[in-house]
């Protein structure tokens, strides 16, 4: 199958609350030959603040977010809807993807009412990241890469590190581009020098594969970086599913403790040993392509453990109960935003056919359609949308509402937790940037002017 290899570059790290400014992706057949590559940009959003700090990294001039011949990032999310359509069907991959950029496209595609948020793992799609391949290769074969130190001799797992340290020359670092060319080099380099590792990593993309491990309860290997150290191997069994994601697993850690000592515990000691370092349980997503290994090496101990944790449904059953016990859902918890609602249940089969139309109509037809979405999610998506594209379209209220919400966004004090940037924390990190003297002057005077333009407009009530 080909590799679809990505990166992006975005207004911020944020995946609810920020969103791509570049897209970038070669196409690859199973042995890395390219096929096919794209680089591609949008305007920014209109009630989207980006990050200094990511302006600076990045190296995007303020005049490029503004730029009237780049697509708007509703076209940017139809654009890459049909590119996956496309090229499918593929292994989406890019280094730290998984947690970050396929977080990052599954917003756009949801704030910006695709039909589909899942694209990049639906008709034959699958997906796949190299940083956490890396994380297996430094655990099971540590001498096949070059490992990167830092001034405290820390191992450094960064692409822009690895990649170099590897043979990889002339890296565009925090260009989308060069990055993907960068994940392309390291993920050679572990297929061709251990190809088993690598056939076994891949096959975890498959999560009845994980599943298929899992639900043998005998010892299997989790690789990963648990509490921020290097990473390591976690010898486990699998202790169940979570009651309200099937695709959650619980692993127990079988050299954490003994979970004979477990069977006849209180509720309240098994609560407590819930919370005993090692932690006994590991939480899996085996959908995200867990690094889950057959075992190097396994104990008579670590045997035995497994067979008691088998054969004990009822404590399995006890122990997933305190887990979930730990982590109680707030009843006072204030509404989610709707950026945080993406997950909150399926869209109707009417609303996915409205969705489609929604795509291919003109937006005075595409208003009428919101008003007729079943999903309270998408009528407000959808108006935000109206708003944002064509505000001629808004009656006299709902016009002073969105330049209200818009104010407020931006404005939101900086005593309130709020999880999107605003003016103020935009000028408090220009600020910060400035004292460090760390960046080129002459970027951040840039910056600053166009953070002072965002926020004139939005004084002002200007729409757009």
């Amino acid at each position: 199958m080909n590799f679809a290899f990505f990166d992006l570059e975005t207004t911020g790290t944020s995946p609810a609350f920020d969103h791509p400014l570049q897209f970038a992706a070669i196409l690859t057949d199973a042995e890395f030959k390219e096929i096919e590559r794209v680089n591609l940009r949008c305007r920014l959003a209109p009630h989207v603040i980006p990050s200094p700090q990511a302006l600076a990294v990045t190296g995007v001039r303020p005049h490029q977010l503004v730029d009237p011949d780049l697509p708007s990032l509703f076209e940017f999310a139809q654009a890459l809807t049909e590119l996956v359509s496309r090229w499918s069907p593929a292994i989406w991959t890019g280094f730290n993807s998984i947690r970050f950029d396929e977080e990052m496209l599954r917003q756009m595609f949801y704030q910006n009412l695709q039909p589909e948020i899942f694209v990049t793992q639906f008709n034959g799609n699958t997906r796949f990241d190299i940083m956490t391949a890396v994380f297996a290769v430094f655990q099971r074969c540590p001498d096949l890469l070059k490992w990167p130190v830092d001034e405290t001799g820390r191992v450094r797992f960064k692409l822009d590190r690895l990649a170099p340290e590897n043979g990889f020359e002339g890296h565009n670092a925090h260009d989308a581009l060069g990055d993907v060319e960068a994940t392309i080099h390291l993920a050679r380099l572990i297929a061709e020098r251990a190809p088993d590792l690598w056939q076994q990593l891949l096959a975890n993309r498959d999560k009845s594969h994980v599943q298929a491990q899992l639900e043998q309860f005998e010892p299997v290997e989790l690789v990963g970086r648990f509490g921020g150290g290097p990473p390591k191997a976690i010898m486990g069994c699998l202790c169940g599913y979570a009651a309200k994601n099937q695709n959650q697993a619980y692993l127990f850690d079988l050299d954490a403790m003994d979970p004979e000592e477990l069977i006849t515990a209180s509720d309240a000691n098994l609560m407590a040993a819930m919370d005993a370092e090692p932690r006994p349980l590991r939480s899996i997503s085996i959908n995200k392509v867990p690094m889950l290994l057959p075992p190097a090496t396994v104990t008579d101990e670590q045997r035995r453990r497994a067979l008691a944790l088998a054969e004990a449904p009822e404590l399995r059953q006890r122990l997933i109960a305190a887990m979930t016990a730990r982590y109680p859902t707030d009843p006072d918890t204030a509404p989610q935003h709707v950026e945080r609602q993406i997950f909150n249940g399926f869209y109707s089969w009417n609303d996915k056919a409205r969705l489609k139309e929604f795509q291919g109509a003109d937006w005075p037809r595409r208003q009428e359609i919101v008003a007729t979405f079943e999903d309270a999610r998408l009528r407000q998506l959808g108006a935000r949308l109206v708003a944002f594209h064509s505000p001629n379209l808004l009656s006299d209220s709902d016009r002073r509402r969105y330049i209200a919400w818009r104010r407020d966004r931006w404005n939101a004090s900086t005593e309130t937790e709020v999880e999107w940037m605003t003016l103020e924390k935009a000028r408090q990190a220009l600020l910060e940037m400035k004292a460090a003297s760390a960046q080129d002057p002459a970027m951040l005077d840039e910056i600053e002017a166009f953070i002072l333009e965002l926020g004139t407009g939005i004084a002002s009530g200007e729409l757009t």
